[in-house]
């Protein structure tokens, strides 16, 4: 079954979409939340998870936007750090504290510094691009990453670093030698 069958199925709530969906992207997904959850056990659970949060969004997705694959590892990262997120024991907070809520202000500054690291990203190379979003994005470790790109941990480390270098130095942070 080919990408638009199955999205088509999906946006009609077809189940038998669902059922393609495991046969075709399972393994991708596995992947995308296996570094997250490395229990089996919470890696199951987020994919029911997963799924839920594709049946009930699939109406939504636009393929102008970006492709199918890019719609469900973003899917899948986000329920996986959701799902490890809600594991942790919630410390209980007291009332006399502040708000941890971001001022006006702060959120502006914090929209300008995204903006310019979405511009410093889409500035570097394809493959360092794609480094930094396995290793920060999808986290992944330097093993796993230098493994699937023929090459040596110490060779990955060496370019996160350089990587890491220039976008401080995009961003107008001091480089830390």
């Amino acid at each position: 079954m080919v990408e638009s069958e199955i999205i088509k199925l999906l946006k009609a709530h077809n189940e038998a979409g669902l059922t393609a969906l495991q046969e075709h992207y399972g393994p991708f997904i596995d992947y995308i939340l296996r570094p997250i959850l490395p229990e089996t056990a919470d890696r199951e659970e987020c994919l029911g998870e997963v799924n839920l949060k594709i049946w009930d969004s699939a109406p939504s997705y636009d393929a102008e936007k970006g492709s199918f694959k890019a719609w469900l590892g973003a899917i899948a990262r986000n329920c996986a750090l959701n799902h490890r997120r809600k594991a942790r024991p919630a410390e209980e907070l007291s009332e006399d504290l502040p708000s941890q809520d971001p001022t006006p202000e702060e959120q502006t500054i914090t929209k300008e510094r995204l903006g310019e690291l979405h511009e410093a990203l889409r500035r570097l190379t394809d493959s360092d691009r794609e480094i930094i979003y396995r290793k920060y994005f999808y986290m992944q470790s330097e093993k796993q990453i230098a493994a699937e790109k023929g090459t040596t941990v110490r060779a990955i480390e060496g370019r996160l670093y350089r990587i890491k270098k220039r976008l401080r130095e995009a961003l107008g942070g001091e480089s830390h030698e």
